[in-house]
């Protein structure tokens, strides 16, 4: 089960501890990428793979160089709306092939799973424990 531990000791930027690695993060964008930036960049990393196996599994074979620009739409209150992807491979495929890589990439993709409703945190708060 993955673990992270992120710290802030003042402010709105966190240091983020995920095994070895460090990742920072400021929810205003001024010191570190942000918390919705961080949250598209995760989820179009998660969704390489994802394409690489659905095109292996639907027998369009190796895609070669992968680029995903991905889009957040905010909403009226600054929060992600929509996400959408422009997906760029080496490897040419018909709009069918592309189809069927991008619905097993989406029954593959951990973030994209993660992203649906019922799976929000379950947030429990230990006060005054630091």
């Amino acid at each position: 089960m993955p673990e992270v531990t992120t710290t802030s000791d003042e402010g709105f930027s966190a240091e983020n501890q995920i095994r070895d690695f460090n990742i920072d993060i400021d929810a205003t964008g001024e010191d570190a990428p942000d918390t919705l930036e961080v949250l598209l960049a995760t989820y179009g990393s998660c969704y390489v793979p994802a394409l690489r196996v659905g095109a292996e599994q639907r027998d369009v074979g190796d895609l070669g160089k992968i680029e995903i620009d991905v889009d957040g739409s905010l909403n009226d209150d600054d929060k992600l709306k929509s996400v959408s992807f422009t997906v760029k491979t080496a490897t040419e495929m018909t709009d069918e092939q592309a189809e069927k890589v991008v619905t097993r990439a989406n029954q593959l993709c951990k973030v994209h799973d993660a992203l649906k409703a019922e799976l929000e945190a379950d947030v429990s708060v230990e006060s005054g424990s630091l």
